[in-house]
């Protein structure tokens, strides 16, 4: 399979390395430096575009894909303010779109653990859940695409939370859930969701040891989209 790279960062590279002895080839790298140099000749020659690049430039990079009929996949975070702006365009062009805040399989299992809890404890009110999420200090966005995914499976099945919030000073709301992001060193990802009462606590967490179960999520889900229109997310790839 022909493989395209929007953003050859530290995921691009990873990425990149698992698509190679996967007996892949990548027939274009863009970066921040060359994208104005790059023709829509070299990425129609793919047959999927693997897109982690940055807020600013990911929704430009997914219309650019749409126009040239190459289905993308996408983890970049941080530009879901336009998703229905996305979707029209991909209908539009009828092309094809796969976007995850997360391509863990382990993180994606965490997600429908979360929501699993997040229903059952929604029957007991003396628990307070919060979210607390730690990465790298090169993160640009902040909550997590991971954290927003988790905070919005908890609101769609507990009944005593309406929307989340990032930590402040400021004291929030009973029905607001508290998101905290933290920004320290190298680390991969580390998502802790807790429920706590008077008497004790229950607490999940999923801590990703290095980027490999990103990226090899990421060329699984390019293997999946070759000849595919649409719309799809993980769920669609694991069968969940």
């Amino acid at each position: 399979m022909k493989i395209a790279l929007l953003g050859y960062g530290r995921m691009g590279k990873a990425i990149e390395k698992i698509a190679l002895e996967k007996g892949h080839t990548i027939v274009l790298r863009v970066e921040e430096n060359n994208r104005a140099q790059c023709q829509d000749e070299q990425l129609a020659e793919a047959d999927v575009a693997i897109e982690f690049s940055a807020p600013a430039v990911a929704v430009g990079n997914y219309r650019w894909c749409f126009e040239n009929g190459v289905p993308v996949v996408s983890g970049t975070t941080g530009w879901l303010e336009k998703w229905e702006e996305v979707m029209a365009y991909c209908q539009e062009k009828q092309g094809g779109f796969f976007y995850a805040s997360n391509f863990s399989v382990g993180v994606n299992l965490f997600f429908h653990l979360n929501q699993y809890l997040a229903k059952i404890m929604g029957r007991f009110s003396d628990y307070k859940v919060y979210i607390e999420e730690t990465h790298h200090i090169h993160k640009l966005d902040k909550p997590s695409g991971t954290a927003i995914t988790l905070a919005q499976g908890i609101l769609d099945n507990h009944p005593g939370y309406k929307r989340w919030q990032l930590v402040h000073e400021a004291e929030m709301a009973e029905d607001v859930l508290p998101v905290k992001a933290k920004r320290e060193g190298e680390v991969p990802g580390i998502h802790v969701i807790t429920y706590k009462s008077g008497v004790d606590e229950i607490e999940i967490r999923h801590s990703a040891f290095s980027r490999e179960g990103f990226a090899q999520g990421a060329v699984l889900a390019a293997e999946f989209m070759k000849g595919k229109r649409g719309v799809f997310g993980m769920d669609d790839l694991l069968s969940i």
